[in-house]
């Protein structure tokens, strides 16, 4: 069974800043991100806000993605993150399936 990869979008507030990244282990990504374990960007700016994913079935189609998304504009990105999630909801909840 192929293992689903996913892109993602972590923010602060809504039409804050934003992340977007991959992973194949969406669970503990977003975790690693809300609780930060790694400094970086994500840590620096706070984004523990889930607001935004999709799955692919290939890592590949996951990684060009997100090339693709990184290099958007950024009113696009948000006009993606309000078209599935316009209340800019964590997301956090949903995929911890609590």
């Amino acid at each position: 069974m192929p293992r689903r990869v996913h892109v993602y979008m972590m923010t602060n507030r809504p039409r804050g800043t934003l992340y977007i990244g991959v992973t194949g282990d969406l669970q503990r990504r977003v975790r690693e991100h809300r609780t930060h374990a790694h400094r970086g960007f994500t840590d620096r700016y706070n984004l523990g806000r889930l607001v935004w994913f999709e799955h692919h079935e290939s890592p590949t189609q996951a990684i060009q993605r997100e090339k693709s998304l990184k290099r958007w504009r950024r009113q696009w990105k948000l006009e993606l993150g309000e078209s599935l999630n316009p209340d800019w909801r964590d997301l956090w909840e949903e995929v911890c399936g609590t």
